[in-house]
């Protein structure tokens, strides 16, 4: 069994890993880097496939492993592809999942008052460096759309999710069971390929 480190402390986003890796059976356990006494990195990249090599990097750096970061986030049209790579610190605290809820939805409000659709999508760049000096990291990238709600609704997932809805399936994010989330997600589909890629280069 192969240990690889992922670049959060995110304990949602551990789970879908772990879940995801498991259906692709690598003989991979992943550990947050916070069990391992790393801190987070320095985020100054200007796009999603920047900052998750720079996190990835300081993963593998720190902890000698193979490293898996994720960079991800909500992209809103009508706000100039806001939150974006801020979607974590959008009300200015980082992780703050209901503060960030509620400043977007009052930047969006003057939309919902007029009784338009909001149309948004999630982003997700995946990078596996093999060392920290890895110089072809494995990059793969996942988008999931949908339509911003006015009001949260339902209440699995993380960040955004109850937010973001699926007109589809007539639900939001946070009203999927996690399987199905895995499957339609932006970081399931960044992960499906990720493994593909991976398993055609271990």
């Amino acid at each position: 069994m192969q240990t690889w480190v992922l670049a959060s402390n995110n304990q949602g986003k551990l789970s879908e890993f772990q879940a995801l890796f498991d259906g692709a059976d690598l003989g991979v356990q992943i550990v947050a880097q916070g069990t391992l006494g790393i801190d987070d990195a320095i985020e100054d990249g200007l796009s999603f496939v920047e900052n998750a090599v720079i996190k990835a990097r300081h993963a593998a750096r720190a902890s000698g492993l193979p490293a898996i970061a994720d960079d991800s986030g909500l992209c809103v049209p009508v706000l100039g592809n806001m939150p974006g790579i801020y979607s974590a610190r959008y009300a200015g605290t980082h992780g703050d999942d209901a503060a960030n809820n509620a400043k977007l939805i009052k930047e969006l409000t003057p939309y919902f008052e007029q009784g338009q659709a909001v149309s948004a999508f999630f982003v997700c760049v995946l990078v596996f460096v093999r060392h920290a000096n890895d110089p072809l990291p494995i990059i793969a990238q996942g988008i999931w759309s949908g339509e911003v709600l006015s009001k949260p609704v339902g209440d699995n997932g993380f960040g955004y999710d109850p937010l973001f809805w699926l007109p589809a399936l007539g639900k939001s994010s946070a009203q999927l069971e996690k399987s199905q989330k895995n499957q339609l997600s932006h970081r399931g589909q960044a992960m499906t390929k990720l493994l593909e890629q991976i398993k055609t280069s271990l």
